[in-house]
């Protein structure tokens, strides 16, 4: 099959890997890609978030799928314009993305749906968050209404702090205030074909800078799979899926179908475990990041066959995925001063020794190539993902593995996956 990758982010390379690992092989093509992609798979100049471009980058080279991996192509209208021409493409049309695109449109759709999740105020001033924020008190949770890749998101006890999180989003567009739900929190991925959902593995990531939760929302600075612990609660991890798919998933699904704007692609649930069931923090319309590089290492099933079939409309006709038992890990190498003003363009050196380390691949997020070195081009640079046995031994690989790399200032969590481990 010839495959099409839109983007440039670890997400992207994990998504890469697994395709190239399949029998038989494809062809896969990467748009724009980075210089860890570019060293498994030809790049493709042309801008991803143009509809027209990518539609004619596709018809003009035999394209059979088109993968989209981040939101903004989405957002774009991408999806729509492949499908017009009868394109097989995995990522929702620009109606449906909205469920990722604005907060309030979400929302919306879940209330109708009946999906659980938080109490939420949309605020278009300063004197409606205020207003907000009182009335669900402390601790404050704002979210951009729109995409803020990653940074939209503070939850704080500091009213003042939420106050000017509120001001600064509000110059972009409006914002919401919502309710703090408090518990464990879990990302699903679901495959969906505008009417039927197929589940992957359950996984967690870690959103604050530093250690121990400390510190500023980031983009995610690592994750695991699977969640063993889930079984504590619901006896199973399938039975938490099984009740995500029922309350959640198919409902949402269900309601855009009647909408009429159907969801094709990967449904993203970002879950949050209250002492009164489960909830909804948010949906994204895209695979998770840094999620999708601990559960696709996992992934039994040939992921081109789990796409194409949801692309198509035909996701009823195959089995849930398999996955592996074992366990992965991965732990994101950021940038100096990630993430307000992350310091670029400093050399990386010790990959060879870092990708040497059993059961590790390294997936490049913001790397290139200059003047025949590697380089950081943005806040998260590098992807360690571990597999093991169990969680000691992919820990203990993925943390060997960053000891090999040297990136002047690089900075990462030291505790990713710790507490399972030591469970």
């Amino acid at each position: 099959m010839r495959i099409l990758v839109l983007g440039s982010g670890a997400r992207e390379h994990a998504i890469i890997t697994s395709l190239r690992g399949e029998t038989p092989a494809h062809e896969i093509f990467a748009a724009p890609g980075n210089a860890g992609i570019a060293a498994d798979v030809p790049i493709v100049v042309l801008d991803p978030n143009d509809p027209e471009a990518v539609t004619n980058h596709a018809i003009e080279n035999d394209i059979e799928l088109v993968v989209i991996g981040p939101e903004a192509p989405l957002v774009a209208g991408v999806a729509d314009a492949l499908r017009t021409r009868g394109i097989a493409v995995f990522g929702p049309g620009k109606a449906a993305a909205q469920l990722e695109g604005s907060k309030t449109f979400a929302k919306r759709i879940m209330d109708l749906a009946g999906v659980p999740t938080g109490r939420a105020a949309r605020s278009g001033t300063l004197h409606e968050a205020e207003s907000a924020l009182d009335e669900f008190g402390a601790p404050y949770v704002v979210k951009a209404d729109g995409l803020a890749a990653g940074k939209g998101v503070l939850v704080t006890s500091d009213r003042e702090a939420a106050v000017e999180h509120a001001r600064y989003w509000l110059q972009h567009g409006a914002v919401l205030v919502e309710e703090f739900l408090d518990g464990h929190e879990v990302s699903l991925f679901l495959l969906s074909d505008g009417h039927t959902v197929l589940p992957l593995s359950p996984a967690q990531d870690y959103k604050r800078l530093g250690d121990a939760d400390a510190g500023p929302n980031t983009g995610g600075m690592g994750a695991y799979s699977p969640l063993p612990w889930l079984g504590e609660q619901f006896g199973s991890e399938e039975a938490f899926v099984d009740e995500v798919i029922d309350t959640i998933a198919l409902p949402t699904i269900r309601q855009l179908a009647e909408e009429d704007t159907p969801f094709i692609g990967l449904l993203y649930c970002g879950l949050i475990l209250t002492r009164v069931g489960i909830r909804v923090i948010e949906f994204n319309a895209r695979f998770g990041d840094p999620e999708t590089q601990v559960v696709l290492p996992r992934l039994v099933t040939p992921l081109s066959g789990l796409l194409m079939a949801a692309s198509t409309g035909s996701l009823s006709t195959l089995a849930r995925p398999e996955f592996s038992d074992a366990a992965a890990v991965t732990v994101v190498l950021a940038s100096e001063n990630y993430p307000d003003a992350p310091i670029i363009g400093r050399e990386i050196a010790g990959l060879d020794g870092a990708s040497a380390v059993p059961g590790v691949t390294i997936a490049h997020a913001a790397t290139t190539s200059h003047d025949g070195s590697l380089v950081a081009a943005g806040g998260r640079v590098l992807n360690v993902v571990a597999v093991g046995a169990d969680f000691a031994e992919a820990r203990s690989r993925a943390y060997e593995s960053l000891g090999h790399i040297r990136l002047e200032g690089g900075q990462f969590r030291t505790d990713i996956a710790a507490r399972v481990a030591a469970s």
